[in-house]
């Protein structure tokens, strides 16, 4: 799995204004109200595709699609709110961006084994020992996000160091994510580098 969230030159202090005051308006309610269906939508299919991968040790390759689709969509919006691009997320899983990446290769073949493993004990050897470094990222990140915003109000810019930490979270998230939803097997990294070399 590979994500970027591009570093910009400089930022918008008008959208970055926007956003603050009404991002939840025009940002979070119309593409929060479609996230919903569509994640139900997404929740269904990985269900069906559970089953399949039990049988046959395949993932359905459109339903692969709609999942990195849906993951793509949401690493937009996520990356508006955190203030980490200007822009307007566009809507869909189908939807382009040109400051936001993520790609997920398409696995040949998922173990059917390590597919129940995930099932009954995910939550203890992913869920537990992520999430509990993940929530305290997540305190960091939320006074990073703040500082930033002071920044770029001020300077039009984005600390590097601030924006590659930000975009660590939402990496490290997307990775547990992909490999619980049965669409990689390989154990997310403990960490919200990229690696290049492992995914």
């Amino acid at each position: 799995m590979k994500l970027t969230i591009t570093h910009q030159e400089t930022y918008s202090r008008g959208e970055l204004l926007l956003r603050t005051l009404f991002g939840w308006l025009y940002i979070t309610l119309p593409h929060g109200f479609l996230l919903m269906f569509v994640s139900l939508w997404g929740a269904i299919l990985q269900f069906v595709a559970f089953w399949v991968i039990l049988f046959t040790g395949r993932y359905p390759q459109s339903m692969f699609e709609f999942q990195v689709g849906l993951i793509r969509w949401n690493t937009r919006v996520t990356a508006r709110l955190f203030n980490l691009t200007d822009g307007y997320p566009a809507f869909g899983i189908k939807g382009k961006d040109e400051l936001t990446s993520v790609e997920v290769p398409y696995p040949e073949k998922v173990s059917r084994g390590l597919t129940l493993v995930r099932l009954l004990f995910g939550v203890f050897y992913v869920f537990i020992p992520h999430y509990f470094i993940l929530f305290f990222r997540l305190i960091f990140v939320g006074i990073l996000v703040f500082v930033a915003w002071w920044v770029v109000l001020f300077t039009g810019k984005y600390p590097k160091t601030m924006h590659d930490w930000v975009v660590g979270q939402v990496r490290w998230q997307t990775r547990v994510s992909i490999y619980m939803m049965y669409m990689s097997d390989i154990y997310p990294a403990f960490t919200g580098d990229p690696l290049p070399d492992k995914e």
